[in-house]
């Protein structure tokens, strides 16, 4: 009994490890063929969840997985941005100051429009007989008036502290009133032209006359001359030049322009003239080449009554029209009509140069390709209130092709006279804001 006992329990035993072996067998068969690609197949969905938020965060990480698996609509998008960004930094004035100088003007009134187009003293401004000081009727009156530049004189510049002190108030309130910049004008040619110079309490050194440097013919002589005068022309405020004369003497009689001319060779002038204009630049002095068409040929003075240039219109484009043609490839910054009538010129009218549409629009700004600031020579010198009203004088140069309209006898009449154009739809709002463009554009880097 105890074999067939024990013979029992062996085969209880063998078939027990029998029946463990098979399953182990089938579990592991059902492993292999069924279970196993149904886990492996959970595995890799987690892992391909993982690396596609890993694909998401790392472009932001590094730039350079993202330039690896760009798509090609991507790519030429991107390019595109690139050449936008070159081609903004190669002509920013083109794009991004353009539009802030558009949007500025549609954001003016009539009246802020009107005010700018005017370059007036300071005695025009508030009414006062000699300004010497920048206070509270200076800035209510700039306030009712924010007028594009003010020019100053020698009664006005008492001494150093005074000037900088006056200046930088008027800079200040004309930032205050409008958020532009103020022209601030001065005529400082050098010779027996100079306002700060001529005054002793400035103690500056008095610069030779154009005549003199153009006998010596130097123009290295020229630039220093001009970057000496453009040097304490900033220190004390100002941004803008009456100078050089760009006057080529035609005449040798002629005294209105005389020893403030470079001399009688066009050529000369017109490398004397951009020597002296790169010299104010060095400083951030705009220049203003004066008086187109030119007024050395004529033998009586503008600022006296009628005064007229007997010169074709092929004659001034041999002799007159060289400076300001060389300037106007240079990109000079303004060119100043003056008041003198061309006889021999019938398209003219016989008006003069600063109130003809013909010698301002279609030969400085369509023939010679002039696209600065225009400024009209003073409209209180007697060529001009001989002949016409104050406010007649402003709307007819305007008209005509200026920008800028400099030193009306009477401001308000003359701003009323513009103002009411404007508003009547007689000067349209596209002529206008041509004017405003050129206005602001020379602004907004001083």
């Amino acid at each position: 009994m105890y074999d067939e006992g024990r013979k029992s329990i062996l085969s209880n035993l063998l078939s027990g490890l029998l029946w463990i072996g098979g399953l182990l067998l089938l579990l592991f068969a059902i492993y292999k063929l069924g279970f196993a690609p149904i886990y492996n197949g959970e595995i890799e969905s987690v892992e391909t969840a993982e690396q596609k938020e890993a694909t998401v965060i790392l472009p932001e990480e590094t730039s350079e997985p993202a330039d690896e698996v760009a798509e090609p609509e991507a790519l030429e998008a991107e390019a595109d941005s690139t050449d936008t960004s070159e081609e903004a930094d190669e002509v920013p004035s083109d794009s991004s100051e353009s539009a802030a100088v558009y949007n500025y003007i549609n954001g003016m009134t009539a009246e802020q429009k009107a005010a700018q187009l005017f370059f007036i003293t300071p005695e025009e401004l508030t009414g006062v007989d000699n300004a010497t000081v920048w206070g509270d009727m200076s800035v209510s009156a700039y306030q009712e008036y924010p007028v594009g530049g003010l020019i100053y004189f020698a009664k006005n510049l008492v001494d150093p502290e005074q000037t900088k002190e006056m200046l930088e108030k008027a800079s200040n309130s004309s930032r205050e009133a409008t958020s532009l910049p103020l022209f601030i004008g001065i005529d400082e040619e050098g010779g027996r032209i100079l306002r700060l110079a001529e005054n002793g309490a400035f103690s500056l050194p008095k610069t030779p006359s154009m005549k003199e440097l153009g006998e010596a013919g130097d123009p290295n002589a020229v630039f220093s001359a001009a970057d000496q005068i453009g040097q304490y022309l900033s220190e004390y405020g100002f941004n803008v030049d009456f100078a050089p004369v760009a006057d080529v003497l035609t005449n040798p009689d002629n005294t209105a322009i005389g020893d403030r001319s470079f001399g009688s060779d066009p050529g000369l002038v017109a490398s004397l003239t951009a020597e002296y204009a790169k010299g104010l630049h060095q400083h951030g002095i705009l220049s203003c080449y004066k008086h187109f068409p030119g007024h050395g040929g004529t033998e009586a003075d503008s600022h006296d009554g009628y005064t007229a240039l007997e010169r074709t219109l092929d004659e001034l484009r041999s002799e007159e029209f060289v400076p300001f043609a060389s300037g106007i490839a240079e990109g000079i910054d303004f060119i100043m009509a003056a008041h003198i009538t061309l006889p021999n010129i019938p398209e003219t009218e016989e008006l003069p140069a600063s109130l003809s549409p013909y010698m301002l629009t279609e030969i400085l700004r369509h023939e010679m390709g002039y696209n600065g600031i225009i400024i009209s020579d003073a409209l209180n010198m007697k060529a001009i209130t001989d002949a016409y009203s104050e406010g007649e004088a402003a709307v007819k140069a305007f008209e005509a092709g200026c920008d800028m309209l400099l030193m009306p006898g009477d401001f308000k009449a003359a701003y009323e006279a513009i103002l009411s154009k404007i508003k009547s739809g007689e000067i349209t709002e596209d002529r206008l804001n041509e004017s405003l463009y050129r206005i602001i554009s020379a602004k907004l880097p001083l």
